[in-house]
């Protein structure tokens, strides 16, 4: 499947206010959030690297007690086994890219 509609992907709200659509290549995993203003990430790791890029809006994102604001054109690379979370300060829309694919989103 080389070729492939997100807007026609079925859309996911794994956490209250973080509502996806979730696809996967062989080896990463994308999904594409639109998130609320205040809605939360809790602190975690997982032994996947993460990439998120901010599309539209602002989040507050924390990584191993390193927190930065992103914005569009910011990106946050989260290595393996990092603690981190999130804080959506407004609306928006993200992209994050998790290698090796979690076959269990989506």
């Amino acid at each position: 499947m080389p070729f492939l509609d997100t807007n026609r992907l079925k859309v996911v709200e794994r956490l209250p206010g973080w509502k996806g659509r979730y696809f996967h290549s062989e080896h990463m995993t994308f999904a594409h959030y639109d998130f609320l203003a205040g809605s939360t990430i809790h602190e975690h790791f997982h032994p996947e690297e993460e990439v998120y890029e901010v599309i539209e809006g602002e989040l507050e994102v924390t990584i191993e007690g390193e927190t930065q604001i992103l914005r569009p054109g910011l990106v946050a690379i989260i290595p393996a086994n990092c603690r981190h979370s999130v804080r959506a300060l407004t609306n928006g829309r993200l992209i994050v890219v998790d290698h090796p694919a979690r076959p269990e989103f989506g």
